[in-house]
């Protein structure tokens, strides 16, 4: 999945998007001034990740196992073991073929935001006198039709996928019922989330990775 955000002074969306355009995470309306980094303070995915509420992921690169899925995303966001960045400035046929593989898969997210501006003429036109609240209604319909439109034209069914809930931009989470983590498992996956060991090993197995599979027949 890619990570990218499109955000004006006030107002910010978060999205998450696949190969196919499906926007399956979008988090609006977040206010005050806020960018990619400090807004992930207050992602949703990130929040749920800490609390251990993830979805379970176990996968293998380079003989190295990871219990934590990832996201592509460009080199202004932190070295957390959830992100692979690219490679500035990249040495040698492998960390080249690995900067070029990533920085293409992730212009999907740049395509899905493009696609939803081209399809929906009010996200892109300017908004400063309208209420925050009217404008979240207006993204969580444009973003539910943009993925009504993505499954159509694929004639699939993956609306189960979509975090329908997590487009309302609320800063105040609702009362629930699963098992709260207790201190000590809440810091351990707040520092495993952003354990920049990780980072640079997975970034290092996955060069290895691509390079085995695909580059050497470049």
């Amino acid at each position: 999945m890619y990570t990218g955000h499109i955000h004006e002074p006030t107002i910010i969306l978060e999205a998450m998007a696949s190969y196919y355009l499906w926007i399956w995470h979008a988090f609006f309306g977040l206010p005050g001034s806020h960018n990619d980094i400090n807004v992930l303070e207050r992602s949703p995915i990130f929040a749920e990740l800490a609390k251990g509420h993830g979805p379970p992921v176990n996968y293998s690169i380079n003989g190295n196992d990871y219990t934590m899925g990832y996201y592509l995303a460009d080199g202004i966001y932190p070295q957390w073991s959830t992100f692979v960045k690219t490679i500035p400035c990249p040495q040698g046929n492998k960390k080249k073929y690995f900067a070029a593989a990533q920085e293409s898969t992730r212009k999907d997210i740049e395509r899905a935001f493009g696609v939803l501006q081209a399809r929906f003429g009010i996200v892109r036109q300017p908004a400063r006198l309208w209420k925050t609240k009217t404008l979240k209604y207006v993204m969580k319909a444009c973003v539910v039709l943009h993925n009504m439109i993505v499954e159509d034209e694929r004639d699939v069914n993956g609306s189960e996928d979509f975090n329908y809930d997590a487009i309302d931009g609320s800063s105040q989470e609702p009362v629930s019922h699963v098992h709260t983590p207790e201190l000590m498992e809440f810091i351990q996956n707040h520092h495993r989330i952003r354990d920049k060991e990780t980072h640079s090993r997975l970034q290092a197995d996955l060069v290895e990775h691509l390079w085995q599979v695909h580059g050497q027949s470049c």
